[in-house]
């Protein structure tokens, strides 16, 4: 499913909170089957562009469309649980908003919330279980009986459960140890590539968006500041300091290389694997 967002101005407010344009004139074209990372300081506009997105926060101003659904319209109520039955939202720390006895009843939630029965949503949840990489064992185990980076999983299962065509992730891999972060956003690519499913990720990890990403957009002070391919926005080393935005470490070392030894390198390079064929290819390995 498609994502596109026009003239997008969003204020948030909670109370007496009140944060003015927390979104400011977004517009985006996200294509269905494309994993966009989303990255800026904090307090950019991140993650409320995911919540636009999901209808979480509703615009003030200009139109949402994800596939064939628009909001805000005439049937906002309907067409916002329409949306939620296709798009699944992970936020920070996923697995603090799990609740259940069992990690079967924590993931048949979804489905049974969206009208499946229950027979249907433990097929359902055997599979998503499957999907996260856990065994379906654990599905009559306690969930919190499991350790950090399980539950982390038994969440992610709970959104795959729902069947979504868009999934939208902010920071899911925060707070776990390197291994764990690399094991979930490994997945995460994989359901992209091999489900076809639309990717929103929020990060602050360069080396996941230089790995996992076909597009990137920047965010500072709630106005969209790129929005483009992943090696174009590498290239531009000046403008990524101004954006307080790190190198992966092979584009880190490339610039180094090229600094040193005097030499151009034919690409920008962001994987080790993709330096060490540039290299090949001027003689210097």
């Amino acid at each position: 499913m498609q994502i596109k967002l026009e003239h997008i101005t969003a204020d948030y407010i909670l109370g007496p909170i009140h944060s003015p344009k927390v979104l400011n004139d977004v517009s985006l074209t996200l294509p269905s089957g494309s994993f966009t990372a989303v990255v800026g300081p904090t307090g950019a506009g991140k993650s409320s562009l995911l919540k636009v997105i999901d209808g979480i926060l509703m615009p003030g101003s200009g139109r949402v469309h994800v596939g064939s659904f628009t909001f805000p319209g005439d049937n906002d109520r309907q067409t916002l649980k329409e949306i939620r039955k296709r798009v699944g939202l992970v936020f920070q720390f996923p697995e603090s908003q799990i609740f259940a006895e069992t990690v079967e009843k924590d993931i048949c939630f979804g489905p049974m919330n969206f009208g499946a029965r229950l027979p249907e949503a433990k097929k359902i949840a055997e599979k998503a279980i499957r999907q996260v990489g856990l065994d379906p064992v654990l599905l009559r185990k306690s969930p919190f009986s499991l350790s950090g980076g399980q539950r982390r999983r038994v969440a992610l299962a709970g959104v795959l459960a729902t069947e979504p065509d868009i999934l939208l992730l902010d920071e899911p891999a925060a707070g776990l140890d390197p291994h764990g972060q690399r094991e979930i956003l490994s997945l995460i690519s994989r359901w992209n590539h091999e489900q076809g499913m639309t990717v929103v990720l929020v990060t602050h990890d360069m080396e996941s968006v230089a790995r996992d990403a076909d597009a990137v957009v920047v965010m500072e002070k709630g106005e969209v500041v790129f929005h483009g391919d992943v090696r174009a926005l590498f290239s531009r080393t000046e403008q990524l300091a101004a954006w307080h935005l790190d190198l992966p470490d092979a584009r880190r070392f490339q610039l180094e290389l090229e600094r040193r030894a005097g030499i151009k390198l034919p690409r920008v390079c962001l994987t080790a694997d993709e330096l060490t064929d540039a290299l090949i290819e001027v003689g210097r390995v």
